[in-house]
This record gives C-alpha cells, sequence and structure tokens, in this order.
C-alpha cells in the first residue's frame, strides 16, 4: 500500500525566524485573504489558536466543515491524521499543518499491516475504525467514526455482522455497552485520557462534593464510572454549558476548557487530575507541538503540505464519506464557530 507524505519542499518553520517587530496575528489573517484560506482549529489547540482560527470543533465538527469550505487552502490546526483527513475529502485544495511531527498516539498504535492482519481474523465483520487513525489505516476500514457519531454508526450495522472495532480499547469498550453489540477491540489507547486516575478523581468529587463530571469516552472504563455526562469534546462542552452544576471536573484534553470559559466564565471547571494529583497529565504533547510561529510559517510558505497518493486517498474516501453519510444531522448550529 502506498503511504501518505508530507511535502517540505519549501523548508521547515523550524529552520526560520520571524521578521522583528511582526504582528503575527495581522499576517496570519493578511495571509488568509490574499490566498483564500480558512484556518480549522481542534478543540485541543493553545487559546491562541483557537482564537485565530476560523472555526474551532471536534473531529466530526472540523470533517463537515472540510466538505463545505470554498477555501483554496485549508491550515489544519491539529494533528497529522486530521490534516490527511480534509486531503482526503478536498483532493483539489491545499491541505497544511504547522508540524510535521504532531502525531497521535492512537495512531502510532495501529500500524497498517498490522491492524490488516488482526481485521484478517475475523469474518463477516465490519470494520468500524475510529478517526485518529492514519489514511492507511482508514483505507483498511469499512466505516470510519469520531466518538460524536460511533454510537449513532454503529446501531445502524446490521446484527447479523460482527463488528472489529480500532484503534482505541477504551472508546470502543464504552461503545459496546452502550449499544449492546460484542466487539473485537484493538488494543490501543490514548496517552491523554490514559494518564486520569480514579483514586485522585474521587478526592478531587470529595473535595468538591457539590460538583459533576464530563468525561470522554477515551478514558478508562474506572474513569467513565464516576462521570455524570460522557461523550465527544463537543459533548462535554455542550454538557457544560447545559448543566444547572456551577461545578464541574473536566476529564479530557484541558484546552478545551478555554471554549467553555467563553460560554460559561462564572463556572468552576477543573482539570481532571493524574496519578500524582496534578493536572498537567492533560496536555496532548502532539497538540501542543502547533504554535502561532508554525501556523504563520506554514500558511506563507505552503509546508509541510498534506499529499495522498490518489489511490489510497480513494480507499480512505470510501469509509469517511460512509461516516458522513451515516452521521446525525447537527441540529443546530456549532456554538463556537467563529
Amino acid at each position: 500500500m502506498e503511504n501518505s507524505f508530507i511535502n517540505k519542499d519549501n523548508g521547515s518553520s523550524l529552520n526560520q525566524t520571524l521578521p522583528p517587530f511582526l504582528d503575527i496575528k495581522d499576517e496570519i489573517n493578511s495571509i488568509k485573504e490574499r490566498k483564500n484560506a480558512v484556518i480549522l482549529a481542534h478543540y485541543y489547540q493553545s487559546p491562541e489558536i483557537q482564537d485565530i482560527a476560523d472555526f474551532v470543533g471536534d473531529s466530526l465538527d472540523l470533517s463537515r466543515k472540510a466538505t463545505e469550505t470554498e477555501a483554496n487552502m485549508i491550515a489544519f490546526c491539529g494533528v497529522k491524521f486530521m490534516g490527511e483527513s480534509a486531503k482526503i475529502l478536498n483532493p483539489d485544495k491545499i491541505v497544511v499543518i504547522p508540524d510535521e511531527d504532531a502525531g497521535c498516539s492512537l495512531e502510532d498504535s495501529c500500524e497498517p499491516e498490522e491492524f490488516r492482519a488482526f481485521i484478517s481474523q475475523f469474518t463477516n465483520s465490519v470494520v468500524v475504525t475510529y478517526i485518529n487513525s492514519s489514511a492507511e489505516v482508514k483505507a483498511l476500514s469499512d466505516i470510519i467514526v469520531t466518538s460524536s457519531n460511533a454510537e449513532a454508526i454503529i446501531l445502524q450495522i446490521p446484527e447479523n455482522k460482527n463488528i472489529v472495532f480500532g484503534p482505541d480499547k477504551h472508546l470502543g469498550g464504552y461503545l459496546s455497552k452502550k449499544t449492546g453489540r460484542k466487539m473485537e477491540l484493538w488494543p490501543g489507547t490514548c496517552i491523554v485520557h490514559e494518564q486520569f486516575n480514579e483514586r485522585e478523581l474521587v478526592k478531587l468529587m470529595t473535595r468538591h462534593s457539590e460538583s459533576v463530571v464530563a468525561a470522554h469516552p477515551e478514558c478508562h472504563e474506572s474513569i467513565l464510572r464516576h462521570a455524570d455526562h460522557v461523550g465527544s469534546t463537543r459533548s462535554i462542552l455542550d454538557f457544560v454549558i447545559d448543566t444547572p452544576a456551577q461545578t464541574v471536573i473536566i476529564a479530557t484534553e484541558q484546552h478545551i476548557i478555554h471554549q467553555m470559559k467563553k460560554s460559561v466564565p462564572s463556572k468552576n471547571l477543573i482539570p481532571a487530575p493524574g496519578e500524582d494529583g496534578t493536572c498537567s497529565c492533560a496536555n496532548c504533547p502532539y497538540m501542543a507541538m502547533n504554535s502561532l510561529e508554525k501556523l504563520y510559517f506554514a500558511m506563507k510558505n505552503e509546508t509541510p503540505k498534506i499529499e495522498l497518493p490518489e489511490k489510497l486517498r480513494l480507499e480512505a474516501l470510501r469509509p469517511l464519506k460512509k461516516m458522513l453519510d451515516m452521521s446525525p444531522k447537527p441540529a443546530t448550529q456549532n456554538r463556537t464557530a467563529a
């Protein structure tokens, strides 16, 4: 199978320095207008990147936006698999990412040839793959899902079909419980959501007896059992806005709290703790690789640029389009659209 690659012909931002006295936000906006570009940012990006983006959302939100944009260039502030998904859906557009090394622990845990061998063990099966995966793994799949739409999509799969799910075993286990469908699970985990600690969470809940807990389904079941709400990043944001509780413990990557504070500044929002009782574990090191400086150089130089062999793109497009076709249509416009 041919692999995706990142075109760096124009050089890396690491080898460049910003001109003195440059107003980087003005420059990014100027480049955006000049090149007819759109900036998409995941909720897990830093506040300054979220604030300059045209649209902030979770993986499903951003996949939809990538199909709707009329821009010539998509600057995707997230991690590599997100940029790949945008390119799969928009072959004629330039897709750049701020840092070519911004990967994902789930993607890294699931090599294409190993995944191929795993799924070949199961007959009469539908391969349902979390969007946190490489283009090559997507191409081996029947349907792609996000944490927003996975339950609804799984419920549409005929009951006489076996389900193989990867690469996140915690999300797969949660979905199996929710839908009542047995699944064969690839044993991957997210390095951020894996770090939350049940003992420390219970201590925090005890100190804040009036609090409620919102958790992402990539968390271990020991965390999810204490949650008042389990859902995608977008779902967690909506829950925090709507709940009457004034104190919410957030068990997902803590940069989502930036959007929460914009909507409900009076609420007390506390990141869930890790093993030692601190919250540093709630920062994704891959998402943190991006910066305004790298975004500026990526848009200016049109690199790092996502490239995909057409055969691979078409193979990965099929399950992505199936996801979009099977996803429930959004009832309202995203509250965090810039």
